[in-house]
């Protein structure tokens, strides 16, 4: 059954958590059930930091408003007077928009709206919360609170020692998941996306995400994070301390931040300066075998 038949609907509730950030969902048994990526991440969200409810519209026709980014591919962002608008677009589904959100200021209210016009005829409807909204929603929250989204894995040791190991594509992340996964029996929070926020309690923590890579793992688990290794592909395995701005600077380029807006950037600035100042980092130029491993083993601050 099409999710806008005719046919009445209860209104339904669920919810999920993802990085200390939780989002509560309301409308039809359809629209709420969350998606295969996002159930290991269900939650309990009596008051969510993010209330997103959807509702079906015939159509979503073109609307005004300033463009702040451009995906170049299937989102962009534009600013109104009370909040922003994201507009989703597949080719498959039409020249409007198959979904768009309204969100204000502190991405704590959102309405999202499904367009009924771009599934007519089409063999499948898309999931409300299908990447990349899910991402979207958590990444702009973050900019409210002491947290930020990192390009990395997160390797978490039966000890509960916390590892967190930062790389653009392409520099080992996945490599470095597989090594440890093969050496002892480890938690891997994610092996390409994970969220730092700081604990009043535990200092800094490292969450993991459903946003995985190669190695597809993708854990709702949390850990303290003990150190971090920015990694590139080298001979010898050399650890090198990086000093507070060396830090702070590998870790922004590694970072996913809304640049649209001046004030995203400088509050993840800031941030990481007090990650940085709290955890020890390290650039890591590691080999790809047993003895990358071995040698995060036996190091020593």
């Amino acid at each position: 059954m099409l999710p806008w038949s005719e046919a009445p609907e209860l209104e339904c509730r669920s919810g999920f958590r993802i990085g200390g950030v939780s989002v509560g969902m309301r409308g039809s048994q359809h629209d709420v059930t969350l998606v295969p990526s996002l159930v290991p991440f269900r939650a309990e969200t009596g008051s969510p930091d993010v209330n997103l409810e959807v509702e079906w519209r015939r159509e979503l026709p073109p609307l005004h408003g300033r463009l702040l980014f451009d995906s170049g591919c299937t989102w962009q962002l534009y600013e109104g007077d009370s909040g922003f608008r994201f507009d989703f677009h597949v080719a498959a589904f039409g020249e409007q928009p198959y979904k768009r959100l309204f969100i204000d200021r502190r991405f704590s209210d959102a309405t999202l709206q499904m367009n009924q016009a771009s599934f007519v005829g089409a063999r499948r409807t898309l999931s409300p919360l299908e990447y990349p909204l899910d991402e979207l929603l958590i990444m702009h929250r973050l900019t409210q609170e002491k947290a930020i989204e990192l390009h990395g894995c997160g390797i978490v040791r039966s000890d509960g020692t916390g590892n967190l190991f930062v790389g653009h594509s392409g520099a080992g992340k996945s490599t470095t998941t597989r090594l440890w996964m093969e050496r002892e029996d480890v938690e891997v929070l994610s092996d390409d996306r994970i969220i730092v926020r700081r604990n009043p309690d535990a200092g800094m923590r490292m969450y993991g995400t459903p946003w995985h890579g190669e190695e597809m793992y993708a854990s709702p688990g949390d850990a303290v994070v003990e150190r971090i290794f920015v990694l590139e592909h080298g001979q010898g395995n050399v650890v090198t301390r990086l000093s507070p701005s060396q830090a702070v600077a590998e870790l922004f380029a590694r970072s996913f931040v809304p640049f649209h807006r001046h004030e995203y950037v400088d509050s993840a600035l800031e941030f990481l300066e007090e990650v940085a100042d709290a955890v020890p980092c390290y650039r890591y130029a590691f080999e790809p075998n047993q003895s990358a491993v071995e040698r995060i083993l036996e190091f020593r601050d």
